[in-house]
């Protein structure tokens, strides 16, 4: 897998640095945190202010007492450059403290547009490699406050601060042999360009980084999830887990001492070079002492100036270097939020649900493969769903009924024909606002972190009480829920609240019934929502869902054959395409394949009846 990741050319980052520092600046603007930039100004300011203070500080004293001048001269020299410094000091103090609030504030809206992002981009990203891979990177980039969304402000402050005192260094420095500022310039662009090529290497090697952070971050999301406690534990998993675990642990610290190599080769040449640099400075000075009569107050002046000029440059260069490394994360998150979007969404066609409207869905010769599949999952599919008609899918496991479903849902769009609402492909319409035409209940559905009543509305702020009171009773749920201490405040997921209960698995059901009724959509899908329940209670549930949503267009979705036969038409998936089609009695009337599947499902759960001796 390693050997196949090396061969895999890298795109380069799509944003260059002066891209990402303006985008950031741009960010803080247009997000109400402007004094993010005029304190990070500021503190550059402030920071070659202080510099300049200390660099003449030693010289300016020396001086005084080089004239012999007197002594309230000199306390007063001493006095003033004592008040400057406490004052530039608990300036520079102030700002800094100050301008961290507002970077946090950045990095926090830049979490909430990559939130966004993964929450309302098309179905098929999420199932993206690439689009994976850029999701678990950006997280890298957002997660403290020493990633690169947050620390490139210290960057870009450190490089004003460097320029700046560059600038003031070269005029001080200016009647210095320019071949001493020559050798200083070439060995620090030397290790300017060392260090780059070495962050670049992080960068071409990130998707591999990507990979074991996503399998290392699975395995410990699974191990701690409380669906999977029972299977854990009831198949003795941990060991297994544990091992692989352990092993992508191990080729992960085994990636990251490979990176460490090469970032210490890379510090020992910056500090072979930094040797050779400052020797050749210090070597100067001396023959200037030695031969040009220096004074010992200039001699002083410059040695500390020699050492700050080497500070500034190696300070830009080695800020253009850290700002190329967040530059590179920052061009990942932004890359993640600009990831292309195969649906329409604000530029595709309005579409408003209206309640009284009867709406037709037509599949025209679909087909659909799954990327990288051999072979189609659904073919030549040709289906109307008829206004106020319910529609079973019924058909073997991997047949493809749920991925008919995501069809008809818009999850996703067909390979080949087309998915039309009233005459009118799907693919024209805004895809959110096509959502919002179903009620659905999924096999794995969200149960929010929340109270009844949000989990029922789906909302925090707008809630309809008295609708929600009403959805919950014709889901059953009334009785369960007003006898709770705060009934329709009652939260839901010990994970985050202790005080939260736990719904059986029909309570949760009915749940998701109050949840669909609440929306009231044009289209209510159920794809095999019950699979986890008995038989009987599903059917029952099942009955509930068809009351409930009378006149309204239905399609269901169920393994169990005998829990659909209320529905005015039932398909039978086989072999990627609809092998029968009919009511129920007409199927069984015709003796096929539905037929045959629905004997043997009788007559299992007939036995299972008398076994224990139920009625």
């Amino acid at each position: 897998m390693k050997e196949k990741m090396k061969k895999e050319k890298t795109p380069k980052p799509k944003y260059h640095m002066g891209q990402n520092a303006w985008y950031m600046i741009k960010l803080a603007w247009t997000s109400g945190e402007k004094k993010v930039i005029v304190l990070s100004l500021l503190s550059a300011l402030l920071a070659v202010a202080l510099n300049l203070i200390n660099l003449y500080v030693s010289p300016t004293i020396l001086s005084v007492v080089e004239r012999r001048a007197p002594v309230p001269e000199l306390i007063g020299t001493i006095t003033g450059f004592v008040l400057a410094l406490m004052f530039v000091s608990a300036a520079a103090e102030y700002v800094n403290e100050n301008t961290m609030y507002g970077r946090i504030s950045v990095r926090g809206e830049i979490i909430a547009l990559l939130h966004k992002k993964t929450a309302t981009t098309s179905y098929p990203n999420l199932f993206e490699e690439r689009f994976k891979k850029l999701r678990a990177k950006s997280q890298d980039a957002i997660n403290s406050n020493n990633a690169a969304t947050e620390a490139v402000w210290t960057t870009l402050t450190e490089l004003a601060t460097n320029i700046l005192g560059f600038a003031f260094y070269v005029v001080l420095m200016s009647s210095v042999q320019p071949i001493l500022m020559v050798a200083i310039l070439v060995t620090t662009v030397i290790s300017y360009v060392i260090g780059n090529r070495v962050n670049e290497w992080g960068y071409r090697h990130r998707e591999e980084e990507g990979e074991l952070e996503d399998r290392m971050y699975y395995l410990g999301r699974r191990a701690s999830d409380l669906t999977a406690a029972k299977d854990i534990r009831i198949f003795g998993l941990r060991p297994w887990i544990d091992e692989l675990y352990s092993k992508l642990v191990e080729a992960y610290t085994a990636f990251q001492q490979k990176a460490q190599g090469v970032y210490i080769w890379a510090k020992i040449v910056d500090l072979l070079l930094t040797f050779v640099r400052n020797g050749l400075a210090y070597a100067y000075l001396v023959r200037l002492v030695l031969n040009n009569g220096l004074s010992v107050a200039e001699f002083l002046l410059f040695f500390s100036a020699v050492s700050g000029f080497t500070t500034w440059v190696t300070g830009i260069l080695g800020g253009f270097n850290t700002l190329y490394k967040q530059s590179l994360d920052i061009s990942t998150v932004r890359e993640c939020m600009e990831y292309e979007e195969p649906f329409r969404f604000e530029n595709g066609e309005a579409i408003t649900p209206e309640e009284d409207k009867k709406y037709e869905i037509r599949l025209e010769n679909v087909f659909f493969r799954y990327p990288g599949a051999d072979r189609d999952t659904l073919s030549n599919i040709n289906l109307t769903l008829h206004p106020g008609e319910k529609l079973a899918v019924v058909g073997l496991n991997g047949a493809g009924k749920t991925t008919l479903i995501k069809l008809i849902c818009g999850f996703l769009d067909p390979t080949e024909g087309r998915v039309l609402l009233d005459g009118k492909d799907i693919r024209e319409y805004n895809r959110r606002d096509y959502y919002r035409m179903f009620s659905a209940v999924f096999q794995s559905f969200s149960l929010l972190a929340g109270t009844i009543a949000t989990n029922v509305a789906q909302d925090s702020v707008d809630i309809d009480m008295q609708r929600v009171k009403e959805c919950v009773e014709k889901a059953g749920l009334r009785k369960k829920t007003e006898s709770l201490k705060n009934g329709y405040e009652t939260y839901l997921n010990r994970e985050v609240f202790e005080e939260a209960i736990l719904l059986s698995g029909g309570e949760t059901q009915r749940l998701m019934l109050a949840r669909a009724l609440y929306k009231n959509a044009p289209f209510i899908v159920l794809d095999e929502p019950t699979a986890a329940l008995d038989p009987i209670a599903e059917s029952e549930l099942y009955q509930k869902y068809n009351e409930m949503t009378s006149g309204k267009s239905s399609i269901y979705i169920s393994h169990r054959l005998a829990s659909t036969r209320f529905c005015d038409r039932i398909i039978l998936i086989d072999g990627g395409g609809i092998s029968e089609e009919g009511t129920h009695e007409e199927l069984m009337k015709a003796g096929g394949k539905y037929a045959g599947l629905y004997e043997v499902q009788s007559k299992y759960y007939k036995e299972g009846e008398e076994e224990h001796g139920e009625n």
